[in-house]
């Protein structure tokens, strides 16, 4: 199966994008479609045959009206997100403003009976000048087969409806309120495009703070460039306030940088040659000469930015909730206003009225409320978490954390800082017998006990054609060198392979040593508790959140660090295989459907990460293959910031819910008054849900813009 993404450009609505997403569902050749309005990306994932762009696109546009455009390319993105004004918008506001002229006009010389059949004409232009698009929109659903009721229908019915009063004596006429229906209906599509335009271009603003230039060295010479024509070796100058636009190293100068756009932290960190920058980080004060090592499209800012405009991916339950909810609620809303119209008829023979007041149900009845807000919730939940350093990679994640039940966490690395040192060695053999042949071991090992093992050490040197290097994930290593053969890790891995060893009573992390199947003795090393490891936790079970502790380590430093910071259940010695078990077992029996994590940040935490309902990696030294399978990526590797991604999921979650709840009860209160207030007028139907789309679809936007303690 084959997955792909492209940019989609011209959907108005998101009903009108949750209309083709479904479309294209049904069609065979996908096995999964995605369609993100807020981010404007289709995902399809192809069975077996891959269409091409012309294909796709011809298929979104069986399914919609609107002008869709298809692009490959991510430069064409920002063009899309830019186009606030465009011609379609520009014809829209000069009909609205000559249909309203045309109305006041007409609705002044109504009272003169000799200009009736005049003013009736004056409508009926003003009304085809401002619904003709509605009116070919619902004709075109009904030749291509598609599903008619939508909001089309509901003001092409009120409108007309109103019109049709002329003909009953127990009603005023409604000309005027008829084509005010579609003026107001079209204000507020015009509102809600200017508005969520804005709310999405400001979350993306929040966001998005990649550098817009580079200043290219080239010999005594500066060029400010692109910083998508950098390549990797290239120097680049970095002034004060400038972002870095890429990731490389400091060859010359010094200064402190801000990494609060990255991690979330307002301290700023000193820098100086040979120091790592990453991209993003802005210079607050000295001047840096920077070595390009990664290209602007892979480099840390631009994979965060990809990860969260690719969240839409991967929607939230309450999201594809409101599609449906959608679908259901129109035709419903439809079937109450005809049928209150007909019984209220038949009861009081007062047809007019009866109409009149149907009207102004279908009218209340439009959605976008709720399917705008809902999904532009969750987008600005993942932006204010990418604000605060945490890398959220789908709505479904976001929601999943506002209902956490159990955090399994690893030790090493998570809840300790991983900066190990040797406290003790025990040697069986001679030292330097014993060190080097510890040195050969961990030579090639990447693991946070190997590094403060070989750290400040000279390596002896090895043929690289002599020497056959195995590392085992949570057991050690197994080096074949000069014919012999040399195991270092725990005591587990050792007896395994056939090396006795005694336990031994030593608080730390102990790597035993042998040769030939000969013992050669161990090293004890000691790692530090994280500050805030205690807070951590203390949060965590007042936010209802069960934390175990799953570690490899042996159960002497489990129980010492699981006391220290409060956790009460336990496991050491496992090996990978038991951490994914112990996550699978509270998976397969959780009967409250509370979602269970899991925090790594080792290649051995992988599985664990893949198999939990949400994986957590540590971002800084977190290896790319957790961080590649992790659902959310803690950048400047504070566990801490667990329990701010559930606050930031509960607050997301508040804020849909809230959202829902307000909508839903305007619209049955403003329904409710439209059956029983006499002459309850239309505009304040269309009027209030216009003005109730703005004012939620602001509280969406205004959660990017809260603080999290």
């Amino acid at each position: 199966m084959e997955k792909v993404r492209y940019i989609v450009k011209g959907f108005d609505c998101p009903n009108c994008a949750a209309a083709s997403e479904e479309y294209l569902r049904k069609q065979d050749v996908f096995s999964e479609v995605t369609l993100d309005f807020n981010n404007r990306y289709l995902y399809l994932t192809y069975k077996d045959k891959k269409l091409n762009k012309e294909q796709v696109l011809a298929l979104i546009k069986n399914s919609t009206d609107d002008e869709i455009e298809l692009f490959e390319e991510d430069e064409e993105l920002k063009e899309a997100h830019e186009k606030l004004f465009t011609k379609d918008t520009v014809i829209l506001l000069i009909r609205i403003l000559l249909a309203t002229t045309l109305s006041i006009v007409a609705r002044v010389l109504y009272p003169n009976a000799n200009l009736f059949w005049v003013c009736l004409s004056l409508y009926l232009v003003a009304y085809l000048i401002i619904a003709y698009d509605i009116i070919w929109e619902l004709i075109e659903n009904i030749i291509k087969l598609r599903n008619p009721i939508d909001e089309n229908l509901l003001m092409v019915m009120a409108s007309v409806g109103a019109f049709l009063l002329v003909l009953f004596d127990d009603a005023e006429p409604a000309f005027f309120d008829g084509v005010l229906v579609i003026v107001l209906f079209q204000i507020g599509e015009l509102i809600e495009h200017f508005l969520t335009h804005k709310s999405k271009a400001a979350i993306n603003k929040a966001i998005d703070i990649r550098a817009n230039t580079a200043n290219l060295i080239e010999g005594k010479d500066v060029k400010v460039v692109n910083p998508s024509e950098l390549k990797v070796g290239d120097l680049i100058l970095i002034k004060v306030g400038e972002i870095i636009p890429v990731d490389g190293e400091v060859i010359s100068g010094s200064g402190n940088i801000d990494v609060s756009s990255l991690t979330g932290e307002p301290l700023p960190i000193g820098v100086e040659t040979k120091s790592k920058v990453l991209s993003g980080s802005i210079l607050r004060d000295g001047s840096l000469t920077i070595k390009v090592e990664k290209e602007y499209k892979n480099s840390t800012i631009s994979k965060i930015l990809d990860l969260v405009q690719s969240s839409g991916e991967r929607k939230a339950k309450i999201d594809k909730f409101i599609t449906k909810f959608a679908r259901v609620y129109t035709p419903v809303v439809l079937g109450i206003g005809i049928l209150f119209a007909i019984i209220f008829g038949l009861a009081t023979s007062n047809w007019g009225t009866a109409i009149y007041r149907g009207i102004s149900i279908l009218v209340i009845a439009c959605p976008c409320a709720i399917v705008i807000s809902v999904p532009l919730a969750y987008f600005a939940g993942i932006g204010l978490a990418s604000k605060n350093g945490i890398v959220i990679k789908g709505a479904s994640y976001l929601e999943g954390l506002a209902n956490s039940g159990v955090l399994f966490i690893d030790k090493t690395g998570t809840l300790t800082l991983g900066n190990f040192e040797v406290s003790k060695v025990v040697n069986n053999v001679d030292l330097v017998e014993f060190n080097n042949t510890l040195l050969i071991a961990e030579s090639r090992s990447n693991h946070p006990l190997a590094k403060a093992i070989l750290k400040g050490k000279k390596i002896p040197e090895i043929n690289p054609s002599e020497i056959d290097y195995h590392e085992i994930a949570g057991g050690g290593t197994l080096v074949n060198y000069k014919n012999d053969e040399i195991l270092a890790g725990s005591r587990l891995f050792l007896n395994n392979n056939g090396v006795e060893v005694s336990k031994v009573n030593e608080i730390g992390t102990v790597i035993h040593l042998a040769k030939n199947k000969a013992y050669y003795g161990y090293v004890v090393l000691e790692d530090i508790i994280r500050d805030n490891a205690k807070e951590l936790v203390s949060k965590l079970s007042k936010a209802g959140v069960r934390v175990v502790l799953l570690s490899g380590d042996n159960e002497n430093n489990v129980e010492k660090v699981s006391k220290l910071v409060g956790i009460k259940e336990y496991h050491s010695n496992l090996l990978p295989q038991d951490k994914t078990s112990f996550v699978s077992a509270e998976i397969e029996q959780k009967a409250n459907k509370k979602s269970v994590l899991f925090a790594g940040d080792g290649i051995n935490d992988t599985p664990s990460i893949k198999r939990a309902d949400i994986g957590f990696a540590m971002g800084g030294v977190g290896s790319d293959a957790a961080i590649e399978n992790a659902d959310i990526i803690l950048m400047n590797d504070d566990p801490m910031k667990i329990h701010q991604s559930i606050t930031i999921g509960k607050m997301t979650k508040r804020t849909a819910i809230f959202n829902i709840v307000v909508a839903l009860s305007i619209k049955l209160l403003v329904m409710i008054l439209a059956m029983t207030v006499p002459n309850f007028p239309i505009e304040i139907d269309v009027a209030s849900d216009t003005g109730l789309t703005i004012l939620l679809v602001v509280n969406s936007l205004l959660l990017i813009y809260r603080k999290v303690k």
